[in-house]
This record gives C-alpha cells, sequence and structure tokens, in this order.
C-alpha cells in the first residue's frame, strides 16, 4: 500500500482537470443533471430509484457471484486449467486487496462502468508483479489521449493533489465509447426516462401524504386580506392535511365553502407512466424488465426461465467478455499471454437448470461418452471417485471383441486394473449378449435338426 500511495502521490502538488472529470464531479455533486422533468437525476438520485438501482445491481452481482480465475493450458494442449501457482489468480478469484473480497471489487467496478461508463482500478506492480488491484471513483479520473493515441490518467484527490497514470498503471473497464478510450455515460444518456419515473414516485408519494386525496380551494363570501388568507390556509393544512387527518370532519365557518378539485386523466394514469418508466429505465442500462421483477399478467414460468436464460446471454455475457478482455489486456505481460495464459469468467452456474434437466443432460453426456461421471459429480459440488475418470463407450461404437473380465486383468505391476472397468464395461456387455445369442442359435438349431429326423 505505501508503494501505491507513493506512486499517486508523487506528482505536483497543484490541482488540474479536464472537462470530463469536472462534468462527473459536478453529477455527483448534484450539478448539471436536471431533466426535463424537474429532477436532478445525479448517481445518488439514480439509484434511489428502484428500477435503476434493481437494475445496476442485477449486472454488478451477476459478474460479482460468478467464478473468476487465471486459467492456463493443459500439458497435452487440449484444455485449460486454473493458474493455481500464479499469483495474479489469488487476487482475481479471492481478494484483490486488503480491505475488498474478489466479489466486492467486481461489483463496485461493474457499478461504476455500468452508471457512468468506466470502471478504474489502479493497478499496484512490485519488481513486475502485479500485487494488489485498487478501486479509483470515476470522478476522480480524467482521460486524456495523446496526439500518439497514447492514454493518460490523471487522478485527483479531494485536496487537490493529483498524479498522473500511464494506460499500463490502470485497470479500465469501459461500456459503449463513442470516442474509442472513455465509456458514454449511461446515466446521462436515460436521464429523462430515469427523471421522469422519480418525478411520478415523488407526485405519489405527495399525494398519499396528503390522504391520498387531491387538493382544492377554499372560497369567501367576503374579501380577505393576506394575513387572513395565511391564517386560514394554515389552520386547514393542521387539521386537514396530512395522512393522519385523513377522512376527518371538517367545519366551516364565516362564509367559507370548500370546493374538491378531481382527478384528471394525467393523475389517474399516473401507475400506468410509471410501469412503463419501468421499461424505458430496463432498456437503458440493458436488462429485462423480468430481471427487475417487473411483469405483465401474461408471464409464466416458462417465458420467465427463458427470459433469465436472455439475461444471461444478452446482459451479462457482454459485460463478462469485456471484463475478461480488459484483465488480460491490463494485468498479463506479453510472455504469458503468448505462453497461452488467460482470465476466465464462468457463468456457467447461472445457466444450470433444475435437478431433472441436470439430470438429463449429464446421463446423456455420460452415456455419449463426451462426459465422464467424476466431471458430471465435479459440476454438482463433489468430490471425484476412483474409477470414474474413463469415459463409457457406447454399446453401437464397441469392437465386439473386449476381455471377458476386464477388472480381473492385472496391468504392469500384477494387480488388477479397476480404473479400465468403467472404459470397458459397455463393451463387455455387449460382449456377453453376443455370447449368449450365439448359444441361443446352436440350442435352436439342434431343436430344428431333432424335430426333422425321421
Amino acid at each position: 500500500m505505501a508503494g501505491f500511495l507513493q506512486a499517486l502521490l508523487g506528482g505536483p502538488s497543484e490541482r488540474r482537470s479536464s472537462s470530463l472529470e469536472m462534468d462527473l464531479w459536478s453529477l455527483l455533486l448534484g450539478g448539471g443533471g436536471s431533466s426535463k422533468s424537474g429532477i436532478n437525476v445525479t448517481y445518488d438520485e439514480a439509484l434511489r430509484c428502484s428500477t435503476a438501482l434493481a437494475a445496476v445491481r442485477a449486472l454488478s452481482q451477476g459478474i460479482a457471484q460468478s467464478s473468476f480465475g487465471l486459467f492456463l493450458p493443459t500439458k497435452d494442449g487440449r484444455g485449460m486449467e486454473p493458474a493455481v501457482k500464479h499469483s495474479l489468480n489469488r487476487l482475481l478469484y479471492r481478494q484483490p486487496n486488503e480491505w475488498q473480497t474478489s466479489y466486492e471489487f467486481r461489483e463496485t467496478l461493474m457499478i461504476h462502468a455500468v452508471l457512468t461508463g468506466n470502471g478504474f482500478a489502479f493497478i499496484n506492480r512490485v519488481g513486475g508483479r502485479v500485487v494488489e488491484l485498487i478501486p479509483l471513483l470515476p470522478g476522480q479520473v480524467a482521460i486524456e489521449q495523446k496526439a500518439d493515441y497514447s492514454l493518460v490518467y490523471r487522478v485527483t484527490f479531494a485536496d487537490g493533489k493529483y498524479a498522473e497514470l500511464k494506460r499500463s498503471d490502470v485497470l479500465h473497464l469501459r461500456g459503449m465509447s463513442w470516442n474509442t478510450y472513455a465509456g458514454m455515460d449511461a446515466l446521462r444518456l436515460a436521464r429523462e426516462a430515469i427523471g421522469l419515473a422519480s418525478a411520478t414516485e415523488e407526485t405519489h408519494a405527495r399525494l398519499h401524504s396528503n390522504g391520498a386525496r387531491p387538493g382544492g380551494i377554499l372560497t369567501s363570501d367576503g374579501t380577505l386580506n393576506k394575513e387572513q388568507v395565511e391564517q386560514i390556509r394554515a389552520a386547514w393544512q393542521q387539521v386537514q392535511g396530512g395522512v393522519h387527518n385523513a377522512m376527518k370532519t371538517a367545519i366551516l365557518s364565516g362564509g367559507l365553502k370548500w370546493t374538491q378539485l378531481s382527478m384528471t386523466g394525467v393523475d389517474s394514469q399516473h401507475l400506468e407512466t410509471r410501469r412503463f418508466q419501468i421499461e424505458e429505465i430496463c432498456r437503458g442500462i440493458g436488462v429485462f424488465p423480468q430481471i427487475v421483477g417487473h411483469s405483465d399478467k401474461t408471464a409464466t414460468y416458462a417465458s420467465a426461465e427463458a427470459f433469465f436464460q436472455a439475461h444471461v446471454t444478452h446482459s451479462l455475457a457482454p459485460w463478462a467478455e469485456r471484463l475478461e478482455q480488459v484483465c488480460d489486456r491490463d494485468l498479463l505481460t506479453e510472455q504469458e499471454k503468448a505462453a497461452g495464459y488467460a482470465t476466465k469468467l464462468d457463468l456457467r452456474n447461472l445457466e444450470r437448470g433444475d435437478t431433472k434437466a441436470r439430470t438429463e443432460y449429464y446421463a446423456s453426456g455420460i452415456n455419449a461418452g463426451w462426459l465422464v461421471r467424476n466431471e458430471a459429480r465435479v459440476k454438482e459440488g463433489l468430490n471425484p471417485l476412483p474409477g470414474l475418470d474413463e469415459p463409457l463407450q457406447p454399446l453401437n461404437m464397441g469392437n465386439g471383441n473386449p476381455s471377458p473380465n476386464p477388472a480381473a486383468e492385472p496391468t504392469k505391476g500384477g494387480a488388477p486394473d479397476e480404473t479400465k472397468a468403467g472404459r470397458v464395461l459397455s463393451a463387455a456387455n455387449e460382449s456377453r449378449i453376443i455370447n449368449a445369442r450365439d448359444e441361443l442359435n446352436t440350442v435352436l438349431a439342434q431343436v430344428q435338426s431333432q424335430t426333422e429326423a425321421p
């Protein structure tokens, strides 16, 4: 950590900024984000909108809960296996810094990237080796692309100090980009949808704070001065305003009359508007409405399951691919890339079906020979068992000449090799069936010859 602070605070003490940095800070502090509905849409205000909060949570937690680590090619070059001896694997899989877990780090990085289009982390290297990843707030980072297309990241702190970092010192997860080096601000692009949702929610809240009754007009036969108007308004609000005064009887005197204002068509459509805004916000952030708990009356379990699968395919998978490629680009050396090292985010647990579907899937793979039984056990969180590492051979693919008792065949050491039993079990069964058929044919031939004899 000391090396990190020294690296960041080693620059001049005066503050330098760019338009991108100041723009993000103005949004974070509540300025520059006003929508046409009158709501100032900051990041804090956006997350107070339940739909935006649920959508961001669905993306960030979906990426965070999936297993993430560093992999290297197997010795035969036909697959990939975890690089358990590489120090980077521990950072990605368990703990990237001293106060965050891998889950928390990826969740925070995704929240920043989804809302602002950019997620940043400082790469702290010691002796060329990555020792920790330190998340940076998007509003503290300004990106500059120079004439030679190289990137410089300026990190500005609250005390006015800043540090200039090279591109190789920053892990940068960006969303869709127009200028190729900074992600597009999703909150700014979806500001009107979020602002209208917040405005309709506030309108409903204020309506129910008045006992779910619209306002009205108090009129008098006489002329009232300003002081009298204020006194009557305050007295009326005291005995009739708020939820606790709902349904109470009012007594009017002095020629006062109460005229109830009816709800307009726009007022009565507020609920419909709020439902539509859920879909609008989901479209802007990139998740399906069903994922945030919104569905119509025609939704069924089957359709919901299809949408959950679509969420993994169309919402999470693009972010997973972004994260993998970013980590490969920013964390691996050229030698490690050439050796085949790669980061992998495993979304398969999110695609798992129910018990019946998984059982049928495993049975199909095991019987067809492309999945071994121990692989199925590992997928279900069970430990491997001896003798279950060899694929079974389908009956129609046997050579018809297996050993009659494969489990009893001695190995080079003289002991029976029990691991061969699983591999040739089906072929041995086929041999016994063939022998039994031949014996039956022999018996039938003998019976037929006896019946034909004079």
